[in-house]
């Protein structure tokens, strides 16, 4: 059993990547808390070369990316160019946009689209990689199934990958276990992410191990089918609103699960 490797997902400190300057600041205080991979999303202008060498400074290397879905329809050569710069070979999309969604014609021209993009991704060394938040498990119109239910059944297993993020399926109201279990083959990276439901039922972002998840059991799931790479991503709610110390805590809690 080979355990995943563990990482922070830069979308997190994404306030604090946006020149080269903040970026190699951000990166030494990952690299002094022990931490060896990110996943890149929301960075700045940062050109590929810039970004490698910063990331070559610190010794860490690019699990997998989030990138606009427009310029994998627009300028797909560029964006994979960037990627073998920067070292990665999984590139990845954080939604669907409202126009891709809601109807199963609506998802199933978005997964025709995927599907052309990714066999060119994989032509040339790469896979697509589709990160999850709630809205994927609703029913769609006039149908019993989730888009979720279509994604993991309509697109291509050779080159489309999934990027579970287990709060967004917990809050959804599924087991992220069950879910990832359909998935079995198609993922590198695994997103941990915690959340806490406040006096009003409102969600509430919170460090890994202080809210709702049982990240316990999704670390086993990891584990047990070798799933390549864990990241922490905390979209907001920082702990002190400091998204620096959000990231310390929840470090620990991943380090943590691996020491169990």
């Amino acid at each position: 059993m080979k355990k995943p490797i563990m990482g922070v997902q830069l979308y997190t400190l994404r306030d604090h990547i946006k020149t080269a300057e903040d970026f190699d600041c951000t990166l030494a205080r990952l690299e002094a808390m022990g931490v060896g991979c990110v996943q890149i999303s929301a960075i700045g202008d940062i050109p590929a070369p810039v970004q490698a060498g910063i990331l070559q400074k610190h010794g860490m290397r690019v699990c997998v990316t989030h990138k606009p879905f427009e310029r994998m329809e627009n300028d797909l050569e560029a964006l994979m160019e960037e990627h073998r710069v920067i070292g990665c070979d999984a590139i990845g999309l954080g939604y669907a946009t409202k126009d891709f969604r809601g109807s199963t014609e609506n998802v199933e021209n978005f997964i025709g689209k995927v599907n052309g993009i990714a066999a060119k991704m994989k032509e040339n060394g790469f896979t697509f990689n589709y990160h999850n938040h709630d809205f994927e498990f609703d029913k769609l119109e006039n149908s019993d199934r989730c888009m979720m239910d279509l994604l993991i059944d309509e697109t291509d297993r050779s080159c489309v990958n999934f990027v579970p993020d287990v709060a967004w399926m917990h809050f959804a109201g599924q087991d992220p276990v069950k879910v990832m279990s359909r998935m079995i083959g198609r993922v590198k990276v695994m997103h941990f992410k915690d959340y806490i439901l406040d006096e009003a039922g409102e969600r509430k972002f919170v460090s890994l191990g202080q809210g709702r998840v049982d990240l316990a059991a999704c670390y086993r799931f990891a584990c047990e089918n070798e799933i390549p790479y864990i990241v922490y991503e905390q979209d907001g709610d920082w702990q002190d609103n400091d998204p620096f110390k959000a990231c310390e805590v929840s470090w620990k809690c991943l380090t943590g699960l691996d020491k169990s």
